[in-house]
């Protein structure tokens, strides 16, 4: 079916693309990304290991220059005229609730909050599936140093605290 929305006296219909909450339209993203996987980057850049991907966003290190980089996401964004990616290039980046530094060659990961997070939590009583309240476990997946553990366990600590 089509998707269309209203906005005061306006109608709009949807003529490109699909809503990501859509099954289908989430087959169809990791179809095409597979596809676009598929692009002869191998001439471009060589991926050290296997890059992780969540639907369409892709992580992944390279040690060459930042122009080649540049220049592999620039052939990358003429794969579709309406897809385009942005890159994070840097030795600190976000990857979905991910922050990956790189020290010396070092990864390390932290829990990544939005600058619009909130520190609050689903109580537990509450009517939200239960994989919600498993999140806040996060934290022990994604320290990759004991420094960041204790600190993000305080952080949960102060969080609870302040919820009641």
């Amino acid at each position: 079916k089509e998707t269309a929305f209203v906005d005061g006296n306006k109608f709009y219909r949807q003529i490109i693309g699909g809503a990501m909450g859509s099954p289908f339209t989430l087959t169809l993203a990791n179809i095409f990304m597979w596809k676009w996987e598929k692009m002869p980057f191998e001439r471009l850049i060589t991926f050290s290991y296997d890059h992780p991907r969540y639907i369409d966003d892709i992580f992944f290190t390279f040690n060459e220059p930042k122009a080649k980089i540049v220049a592999v996401i620039k052939k990358a964004n003429d794969f579709h005229p309406n897809i385009k990616l942005e890159a994070t290039i840097g030795s600190c980046v976000s990857f979905l609730d991910l922050l990956i530094n790189n020290k010396n060659g070092i990864l390390s990961i932290f829990v990544h909050y939005k600058p619009a997070a909130e520190p609050c939590v689903v109580p537990f009583i509450s009517d939200h599936p239960r994989h919600v309240f498993s999140n806040i476990i996060r934290v022990v997946r994604y320290s990759s140093i004991l420094g960041i553990f204790e600190k993000e366990r305080r952080s949960i600590q102060l969080m609870l605290l302040y919820n009641g």
